[in-house]
């Protein structure tokens, strides 16, 4: 996905954070930033739909434990993959714990784990 400066700044408005680096350019500069920077709320909301857009309209995401590294930038593209890597089914459906990772050109934006709940 590309980062771009409306993600940035509209993900950090939408989730009523403040904070000058993710919204203004000159602030974040004088903050030692090349350019604004996305927060960490802004990137799990798009890990969040990544992996239940790749589960399907029946997942119910239950848990999502991530850790942020790079920084995503405007104009960085950030890839988002994922590995199952454990998978219980039941009656009400299958549970699976997913791996992921989102990747800039700097290295690892974002890593982490979500257990999500597929249902019948």
């Amino acid at each position: 996905m590309e980062v771009t400066t409306t993600l940035i700044v509209c993900g950090a408005i939408a989730s009523r954070d403040f904070y000058p680096g993710h919204h203004d350019r000159d602030a974040a500069v004088r903050a030692g930033s090349p350019d604004v920077f996305m927060n960490i709320m802004t990137t799990a909301g798009l890990v969040s739909r990544y992996l239940t857009d790749w589960a399907g309209p029946r997942a119910v995401l239950h848990e999502i434990d991530l850790r942020l590294g790079a920084p995503n930038y405007p104009g960085d593209i950030m890839r988002l993959t994922g590995e199952v890597v454990q998978s219980t089914a039941a009656d009400a459906g299958t549970t699976v714990t997913v791996r992921f990772e989102g990747r800039n050109d700097r290295g690892a934006h974002v890593r982490g784990s979500a257990r999500l709940q597929i249902c019948q």
